[in-house]
């Protein structure tokens, strides 16, 4: 049995065409397509080698503090952020990436052992577009960040077609 099998990934994983993305939104980006923000390593771990193996290109952060660093230096494409962590947890980390020029834009799923109705709507309330509760099986991980990012690739697509209007 293939890795891909014996890990229960979906059937195809389908990884950002990060010059496709730039060239739609007009955004610099690194070939980062995913910050995975998570202080347990086990988790890190578990994310980041399906993450990989699905040909994402995915960079770590153990704190809030260095994820919000990173999301500015690296600008991915999506950012998977566990909401507990010590010192800047990730509800903080995710309405200061919100406030950013730099960063509002990057989608942000947020990670949670919280699995209550008032916890989803605190991360829609924090900036997340959307949300995840532990555990979490890998390829649901997989399958939410490839969601995204159509999304956000189908949007840039859209608006790069829409022609711009020039006084009325």
């Amino acid at each position: 049995m293939d890795v891909a099998g014996a890990a229960g990934l979906p059937g195809s994983c389908m990884p950002l065409d990060i010059a496709r993305h730039a060239s739609l939104t007009g955004q610099t980006m690194t070939s980062v397509s995913v910050l995975l923000v998570e202080d347990n390593e086990d988790n890190r771990t578990i994310y980041t080698t399906i993450l990989r193996h699905c040909g994402h290109e995915v960079a770590e952060a153990g704190t809030g503090e260095e994820g919000i660093r990173l999301a500015r230096e690296l600008r991915p494409a999506v950012i998977l952020m566990d909401v507990a962590m010590p010192g800047i947890d990730g509800w903080e980390a995710t309405r200061r990436l919100k406030a950013d020029p730099i960063t509002a834009h990057i989608p942000v799923i947020a990670l949670t052992a919280h699995a209550m109705a008032e916890d989803r709507q605190r991360a829609t309330e924090a900036g997340c577009e959307s949300y995840l509760a532990k555990p979490i099986e890998p390829r649901r991980v997989v399958e939410e960040v490839e969601k995204l990012l159509a999304r956000v690739a189908a949007a840039a697509a859209a608006a790069a077609e829409t022609p711009a209007v020039v006084g009325e």
